[in-house]
């Protein structure tokens, strides 16, 4: 079982992890979802102490939450648009028996950041300017929403306190946002680790 052999910290490679989704899911893996060893080294990252909640932002087949929920001690909750992936993932939590961790079908702009104390963003707003790698046709995709979408996501990090965590992966230099300061840089540049340090 995969969520048993990370709870060892025993390697579990993301072809071995993929066997939890189904044919259709597995596909899209490369392209749209987290690799295992980049989801333990951010969320041990954004996970600075017990019970620290992490947003996931555009969860998708909610990979990145559940490497965190068993790696760390933290809180996950995934948003994600696609009402099919949120049932998946949620089915997911029950029949492995998976603690700490949500999954809730919204729009980002509906969300209060304020809730949360560390942030997971794996691009998913990209798909918006990138309709040839589009995960499926269930959701409008438009480039007017990548603006807005980010333009969201950043002001209200924005006004998040200091000590808030942010970790990206494949993300623009320009997703920062102000206040947070570059700790780490993972994986070729394309993971990279943020805490804010000050009021942007």
């Amino acid at each position: 079982m995969v969520f048993e052999l990370l709870r060892l910290n025993i390697h579990v490679t993301d072809e071995k992890f993929n066997t939890i989704y189904p044919a259709s899911i597995r596909r899209l893996s490369e392209k749209h979802w987290t690799p295992v060893s980049v989801a333990k080294a951010a969320s041990e990252f954004l996970v600075s102490s017990s019970g620290t909640r992490v947003l996931d932002i555009g969860s998708g087949a909610g990979k990145f939450c559940m490497v965190g929920a068993v790696n760390t001690n933290g809180h996950f909750t995934g948003v994600e648009q696609r009402v099919e992936l949120v049932d998946l993932t949620q089915s997911l939590i029950r029949k492995y028996s998976l603690q700490n961790i949500e999954f809730i079908h919204a729009n980002i702009t509906s969300i209060d950041f304020r809730k949360y104390n560390a942030f997971y963003f794996y691009n998913s707003y990209y798909e918006n300017i990138d309709f040839g790698n589009k995960i499926d046709d269930s959701i409008l995709l438009n480039t007017s929403f990548y603006k807005a979408y980010t333009k969201y996501t950043l002001e209200q990090l924005a006004i998040l306190p200091a000590g808030t965590r942010l970790a990206t992966y494949w993300a623009s230099d320009k997703f920062t946002p102000p206040g947070f300061t570059l700790i780490d840089s993972l994986y070729d540049e394309r993971l990279n680790l943020y805490e804010k340090q000050f009021n942007g």
